[in-house]
């Protein structure tokens, strides 16, 4: 395998990632060193990894887990035809706020209406992909690089609003302050092509450092991940 990663990250591509940023930069080589390469966690690309992040927004990631299960269960199943067929009144007496129930909602229309077809966006060039989802009400910055990092398995997507992984460069490069958007851009840049890799290997330090590293496949670990999104005020999806 030459030096440029996929297009979708594989677990071969992953760890060839990883060794290329452990030769880059040590603080990362320490990193691998403790945790070993972490797993290639993702999910599966569609409607139900949408309506995942939108309930992640702004709360803690538990608790989002445990809104969408009941969510799930209501509907026995996570489709765009059940979630547009409880109207927003329904989708709020599951426990959902106004605002996402409009998101999940409004997302689910545009795709029953043909507005907004995902699997031709995944195929797209990413700069028109990301384009489609970010005409999504909802669907922000933050949470359109979640989706191409966790479910699209894009291996170059740094999500810049992501506080667990501010945090973690704030500990790995012992910094005072938690870095903004545009000091983690000059961080990671080096990193690139490989940014997205980085991220699951800080996500890994996160975790570790809290006592909640349990390095596994059969799911998205980011869900064991707790507040860091509730921490957060005001910050754009």
């Amino acid at each position: 395998m030459g030096l440029q990663p996929p297009r979708a990250l594989t677990r071969e591509s992953l760890r060839r990632g990883a060794e290329i940023l452990a030769g880059m930069d040590a603080d990362l080589a320490c990193i691998l060193k403790r945790l070993g390469v972490p797993p290639l966690w993702a999910r599966r690309p569609g409607f139900p990894a949408l309506v995942q992040i939108i309930l992640e927004q702004q709360v803690s990631l538990a608790a989002a887990r445990t809104m969408y299960r009941r969510l799930y269960s209501r509907l026995g199943g996570m489709t765009a035809e059940g979630v547009h067929a409880l109207q927003v009144d329904g989708l709020r007496k599951l426990g959902l706020t106004r605002q996402k129930a409009s998101y999940c909602h409004g997302l689910a229309a545009m795709i029953l209406s043909g507005n907004l077809d995902l699997t031709a966006s995944a195929r797209a060039a990413d700069q028109h992909g990301r384009l489609a989802l970010l005409s999504v009400p909802g669907l922000g910055p933050w949470s359109v690089d979640i989706y191409y990092v966790t479910a699209l398995r894009r291996p170059d997507v740094w999500p810049r609003g992501d506080l667990a992984l501010a945090s973690a460069l704030r500990d790995v490069k012992r910094m005072r302050e938690i870095p903004g958007r545009e000091e983690q851009e000059s961080l990671t840049s080096g990193w690139s092509p490989w940014r997205s890799v980085a991220a699951r290997i800080l996500w890994a330090h996160y975790l570790d450092c809290r006592g909640r590293y349990l390095p596994r496949e059969n799911g998205d670990q980011r869900s064991e991940i707790g507040d860091r999104r509730s921490e957060v005020r005001g910050q754009r999806t």
